[in-house]
């Protein structure tokens, strides 16, 4: 797994409680007053699109590490760009913004394969109960608010988790080595005396 997750904390639970509030409003806001103006699909693209782009952002002033920035804004634009020409069905483009928020959260804020499973878990639980939240309640708001309140438990995963199994054991490395260096040092000793004779 990268190491750009080293030194980057989750922002905390009740800071992505905040920013799921600010973007559930907004985003509902958005299709509310200009949904007279664009036809449905190409709000719903556009808004996605904002909403992407405004959390990668979010993510990246909460996370020190700055490697690799422009890159990840790069694949994300080619990406949105690249939705816009293919025009995906709806929810495929909500599913590749998703992937790429994961794929930023688990380059920046996990150096462990296991934690970026469990955050990949955690967006397809988020999005199975916004469109539940959606199809039982017929609200917007609250569709966007189980996603996005969802998506705040990512500061819950551990960045650095490892299965228990695959811990090295205390002082086992250190014996190697040791091994390894006592070998090699009779090894040079050796050598030494034979070019003598």
């Amino acid at each position: 797994m990268n190491k750009l997750a080293s030194d980057n904390p989750s922002p905390g639970f009740l800071e992505g409680v905040a920013v799921a509030l600010i973007a559930s409003v907004l985003l509902s806001t958005g299709v509310t007053l200009f949904e007279s103006i664009l036809p449905l699909s190409l709000l719903a693209r556009v808004l996605i699109s904002m909403a992407g782009l405004g959390y990668l952002l979010y993510l990246f002033s909460r996370c020190h590490q700055k490697v690799g920035r422009m890159s990840a804004l790069s694949v994300y634009a080619a990406m949105v760009m690249a939705s816009w020409l293919l025009m995906p069905p709806l929810p495929w483009v909500v599913i590749v913004h998703l992937v790429l928020i994961w794929l930023i959260r688990s380059l920046y804020f996990y150096s462990s394969v296991l934690s970026a499973l469990l955050d990949l878990g955690l967006m397809a639980v988020s999005l199975l109960c916004a469109m539940g939240a959606y199809l039982y309640s017929g609200s917007l708001f609250l569709g966007l608010w189980c996603l996005f309140l969802i998506q705040a438990m990512f500061s819950w995963i551990p960045p650095n988790w490892r299965t228990p199994s695959k811990r090295p054991q205390p002082g086992v490395e250190n014996e190697r080595f040791d091994i390894a260096y006592l070998t090699a040092q009779r090894a040079v000793r050796k050598l030494a005396i034979t070019t003598k004779h």
